[in-house]
């Protein structure tokens, strides 16, 4: 039997929506997922509490979906399930995302389930290669998308983000803690005349069984408000939420839409 972590966003329903039976959907305390209901709302500091009960179901097997913020542990509201497992989330939340993502496997891991990718649950979420758009990359956005590539291998190093801002090979934005959207919410009010790409992949060593980057209808129209020309992400590496309602609405809205294979791939 499979339950779903979930995190905020339509990532989790996509999921739900790909199963042929429901599994159980545990959501952290603020961070319901968008248009799936939740069985098991839980707080971190009950997360031991919440795998005995996934235990007891017969569930063995867990995939974790959606975004989460980190939330701040109460030492008074631990329970005692929980208490042993509090050094191990305690310094899962030091580190960076993929840290932290790597940690919190590890205590899904050794509490006996196996961690399901969502890609794995939902194969046809993952982007393809080609752009589906009317609107085409030029040279100089393909030339942008290898320096995005670059810039983003680079954040991996010290576990910052999954995507950039680049134009004419200057990065204009980098992914931080507090994500893609914020990211390109705070270029709404750039002081020049516009253009540019949003590249988004995932990082090169990263565990791909969490936190995969994904794309939706809202970062057509957060890259529209950034004055973007284009939104490329890796094939195969990154999920694409609302495949149909994306295309359409970076042609409505002049973008490109570059389903980009990564340059390790191809070498």
């Amino acid at each position: 039997m499979l339950a779903v972590i979930a995190g905020a966003g339509d990532l989790p329903a996509a999921l739900v929506a790909a199963l042929p039976r429901p599994p159980l959907v545990c959501a952290l305390s603020g961070h319901d997922p968008s248009g799936v209901a939740v069985d098991l709302p839980f707080r971190l500091e009950h997360f031991g509490t919440l795998l005995a009960d996934l235990r007891a179901r017969g569930v063995r097997d867990i995939c974790l979906a959606g975004a989460i913020t980190r939330p701040v542990i109460d030492p008074g509201a631990i329970d005692a399930a929980t208490r042993p497992l509090i050094p191990l989330l305690q310094g899962a939340m030091m580190q960076g995302d993929d840290g932290a993502l790597r940690g919190l496997i590890t205590v899904v891991e050794e509490m006996g389930f196996a961690i399901r990718a969502a890609h794995e649950i939902a194969p046809a979420l993952l982007a393809r290669k080609g752009c589906p758009t009317r609107r085409q990359p030029d040279a100089a956005a393909q030339r942008d998308a290898e320096r995005g590539e670059a810039i983003v291998a680079a954040m991996s190093r010290v576990d910052v983000g999954q995507c950039c801002v680049v134009q004419g090979g200057q990065a204009l934005a980098i992914e931080s803690l507090f994500g893609t959207d914020w990211m390109l919410e705070s270029l709404a009010a750039r002081p020049d005349r516009g253009g540019g790409i949003l590249f988004k992949a995932p990082k090169p060593d990263q565990d791909r069984r969490a936190d995969l980057p994904a794309i939706g209808p809202r970062t057509v129209e957060n890259a529209v408000l950034a004055g973007l020309d284009g939104i490329v992400v890796a094939s195969g590496g990154v999920l694409v939420l609302h495949r149909d309602e994306v295309v359409a609405e970076c042609d409505r809205r002049g973008l490109f839409l570059w389903e980009r294979e990564p340059a390790c791939a191809s070498s």
